[in-house]
């Protein structure tokens, strides 16, 4: 047997501080604002009165707050979109 005092540990575990960084992932600033998105018509209504984002076909998240008319269409979308649905054009049966 030693005489050594056995190691005193502190009730609670001590008064240590962890701090966070605070990450947001930027979605290519500035792209909501120069394309017209597709969104699911009920997650616009929703946004519009809860104030949240939606998030596009393509994939980009904004909070939407202007008009989408003003915009041309976001090429990514609108291929997703025809992929899923045909262009409308004709002789264009959406299968490739």
């Amino acid at each position: 047997m030693t005489d050594q005092p056995l190691p005193r540990e502190e009730p609670g575990g001590g008064a240590a501080t962890i701090e966070r960084e605070e990450v947001r992932q930027l979605q290519e600033p500035g792209d909501a604002e120069r394309f017209a998105h597709y969104v699911r018509k009920e997650k616009i209504l929703e946004s519009a009165v809860s104030g949240g984002p939606v998030i596009a076909l393509c994939g980009k998240v904004w909070v939407p707050n202007r008009d989408p008319s003003r915009f041309p269409v976001c090429p990514a979308c609108k291929e997703i979109l025809d992929k899923a649905f045909g262009s409308g054009e004709p002789g264009d049966d959406g299968n490739e």
